[in-house]
């Protein structure tokens, strides 16, 4: 497998105006998230239990969505970060560069292909 290169200018302009739009997409999920993983209320004289149950399945889903959207935010923050200090780009682990066909793909990840599947093993 070919070493992956590093970003050139372009590249590097590239994802982080990527990274800026998933982090405003992002903020625009958690905030609707956190309107639909609300408690559900339901009055049991006119909605029967199937649909209470329904509802409090769809509560649980959006519940399980705001936290993937929250890690993801968060991430997306620490990439922003490493963007400021020139390390965006480069693998957390092993300091190679993690190339740009990944980090299009997944602009907020900290790790080249090699080091994630080391982790993903464990």
């Amino acid at each position: 497998m070919k070493e992956p290169e590093e970003l050139s200018d372009a590249q590097f302009a590239e994802l982080h105006a990527d990274l800026i739009e998933l982090r405003d997409s992002l903020t625009d999920a958690v905030a609707a998230g956190e309107v639909s993983s609300q408690p559900v209320t339901l009055d049991q004289s006119s909605v029967g239990r199937l649909s209470r149950m329904d509802a409090m399945q769809a509560q649980q889903v959006a519940k399980a969505n705001l936290r993937s959207h929250r890690l993801r935010l968060k991430q997306v923050g620490l990439a922003l970060e490493h963007v400021g200090n020139e390390e965006y780009g480069y693998c957390r682990r092993c300091e190679d560069p993690i190339g740009y066909p990944r980090l299009k793909a997944k602009p907020e990840t900290p790790f080249c292909l090699i080091c994630q599947g080391e982790i993903e093993k464990r």
